[in-house]
């Protein structure tokens, strides 16, 4: 992440984390201005970022993984908060949300990403 568009500006934060979601807020040319999971912002180069979307589950308690998009639906795992996962469709409040080869459903309003792209 760079403070301007352009590989002369200063570099202020390196990522290392595979799939972290990013929010683009600009673009312009070969770079995309991106917000982090922690509000952090400045300029990334766009071959740098994938078009998959990913989720980042928020603090407080873990997030319920369930087998369906309710409340009542089945419990399949406990997402412990910062973890990152594959982003699918999301209706009613709920998000497709797998982690490898954990797939189930996320309450959206858990899920940093999950909002418009």
């Amino acid at each position: 992440m760079r403070v301007g568009p352009g590989e002369d500006y200063r570099i202020t934060w390196v990522y290392h984390r595979p799939g972290l979601p990013m929010k683009v807020l600009r673009v312009k040319e070969g770079w995309r201005y991106v917000r982090d999971p922690d509000g952090a912002e400045g300029w990334v180069m766009a071959r740098f970022l994938t078009r998959e979307r990913t989720g980042f589950v928020t603090t407080g308690a873990a997030a319920p993984l369930r087998d369906k998009g309710e409340s009542g639906a089945r419990l399949l795992w406990k997402v412990a908060p910062g973890v990152v996962g594959k982003l699918g469709d999301c209706a009613a409040g709920w998000c497709e949300f797998a982690i490898g080869p954990r797939k189930g459903f996320v309450e959206q309003a858990r899920l940093w990403g999950a909002g418009e792209p």
